[in-house]
């Protein structure tokens, strides 16, 4: 089952990267009106959350830019923000060696369970490292769904 959801890691990730090329800087931070956050922001939350589940939870050495928590961790948005940002180009380096770096780390350790279990906002239990890694399937379904309306909705013409 592990290879699987490695290939589905990759194609997902595959969707999101495409769904932003060649999106201009200004418009990766347009809030549009009864939104919280931009599409950088949730191209940074998609990686931070990867990252925690794929690599914090299961003990191994995050790639995590120090800044990234306070940029797009839960419960931030774009209005506090008061530091540089990665630029798209960053972004999509990093999304796009995340699985690669994913199934390189975890081949084969897909049943493998983790030293503390977690419980999404959801009410989700999450206790291997395959829970942790299907479950931000659906985290980047949800967040991919919100680029998809921030696009719409912040410009008519993306």
């Amino acid at each position: 089952m592990g290879h699987i959801v490695f290939k589905q890691l990759e194609a997902i990730r595959h969707l999101t990267i495409g769904a932003v090329e060649g999106l201009s800087e200004q418009s990766l931070d347009r809030v549009p009106e009864g939104f919280n956050n931009n599409v950088r922001w949730n191209l940074g939350h998609i990686y931070v959350v990867q990252e925690k589940f794929a690599f914090h939870f299961s003990g191994e050495k995050m790639e995590l830019p120090e800044n990234f928590d306070r940029l797009f961790a839960k419960g931030t948005k774009p209005s506090d923000w008061k530091e540089s940002l990665p630029t798209l180009e960053v972004l999509l380096k990093m999304l796009a060696e995340q699985p690669k770096r994913i199934q390189a780390t975890f081949l084969d350790r897909f049943d493998e369970q983790v030293t503390a279990p977690f419980t999404t906002g959801s009410g989700v239990r999450l206790s291997t490292i395959g829970e942790f890694l299907t479950f931000t399937l659906y985290h980047e379904g949800m967040h991919f769904q919100a680029i998809s309306l921030l696009k719409r909705f912040g410009d008519p013409r993306v």
